[in-house]
Formats: C-alpha cells, sequence, structure tokens
C-alpha cells in the first residue's frame, strides 16, 4: 500500500512540476506549484515525517504560494509575452548553446551521482556523520523551534527580509504611472 501511495504522490509531483513549467498562464502555473507542494507534503508523511508534511503545507502552499498569488495578481499579467526582439537578439544562439551545453551538465552531474549510489539508496559519498544511519533522531518539535530561533536565527531573519524585498519590488514594479 506504501508503495502505491508512494508512486501516486510522486507522479503527481512530477506531473504537476513538469506544468508548472509548461504553462502559459502564470495563475495555472501558481496553482500548479500548490498541487506539487501537496504532493510533496504526502510523500513526508509517507517517510514518517508528519512535522515537515505540515511545515510544507503551511510554510511553502500556505505563506509562499499566497505571496506568488498576490505577485501574480498585482502584476496583472493574463499570460507569457514572446521575448521582445531586442532581448531575444542579445540571448540568440550563443545564449542558446550556453543552455544547452549547462543541461548537458546537469545531466552528467546526475548520472554521475546515480552512479555513486549503493543498493540501499545510500551514496558511498557521504562521510558517516551525514548517512541516516548516523543521523541523531529529533526528539521534538520544541527542540526544533528551538534551533531555529537559537542557531539559526540568522537566517531565518534574512530570509524574511529577503521575502519584504520581493514583495516591495513587485509593488514598485506594478505601480503604474500617472
Amino acid at each position: 500500500m506504501d508503495t502505491f501511495a508512494f508512486y501516486v504522490f510522486a507522479a503527481i509531483a512530477v506531473i504537476a512540476s513538469l506544468l508548472v513549467v509548461g504553462q502559459r498562464n502564470p495563475m495555472y502555473s501558481v496553482m500548479l506549484l500548490i498541487t506539487s507542494f501537496g504532493a510533496l507534503a504526502g510523500l513526508y508523511v509517507l517517510l514518517d515525517a508528519p512535522f515537515t508534511a505540515v511545515t510544507q503545507i503551511i510554510i511553502y502552499a500556505g505563506a509562499i504560494m499566497v505571496l506568488f498569488l498576490f505577485v501574480v495578481m498585482l502584476l496583472n499579467v493574463p499570460r507569457e509575452e514572446p521575448l521582445p526582439r531586442a532581448i531575444a537578439g542579445m540571448i540568440g544562439p550563443s545564449g542558446m548553446r550556453i543552455g544547452a551545453v549547462l543541461s548537458l551538465l546537469l545531466g552528467v552531474e546526475m548520472l554521475w551521482a546515480i552512479s555513486h549510489l549503493t543498493l540501499g539508496g545510500q551514496s558511498d559519498l557521504l562521510p558517516n556523520d551525514f548517512r541516516p544511519e548516523y543521523a541523531e533522531p529529533v526528539s521534538s518539535v520544541a527542540n526544533i523551534g528551538r534551533a531555529l530561533f537559537t542557531e539559526h536565527a540568522f537566517a531565518f531573519e534574512v530570509t524574511s527580509v529577503l521575502i519584504l524585498v520581493a514583495m516591495v519590488g513587485a509593488v514598485v514594479l506594478a505601480r503604474k504611472e500617472h
């Protein structure tokens, strides 16, 4: 049963993620991204990580996607438009070649990483401290919160400032000159 559920959630996540990129309407992309986040939360539940699943739903499908919807609605972009000729001319064939080379390098890196997986799915490249069988279990949500707001407080605050700057940038871009 868990295997079937895994394949269902994985298929939903992959298909929704591919459709996010392929949509011309940004509202559909946002909704499909929420679907993908929901499928990822289902995968976290299957991995016995309910806190991570709930965090995925609350933070990503909730807060971040509301921000994305706000920006899309604020910019009022009904659908994706082709690049202007001046920008398309600047990218040109050389930009396409660079993109193709980077895609090829990503594919080679993925094949290399997959070739270094052992039968149990663990990488033989990781030191022992980073392998799951050596990881210390997290005892409670309180310990996670304490670590988040003490050891990782700077990263947490930088992320909040980054989101605030993105919102201000969206408002400035959407402002109409009178």
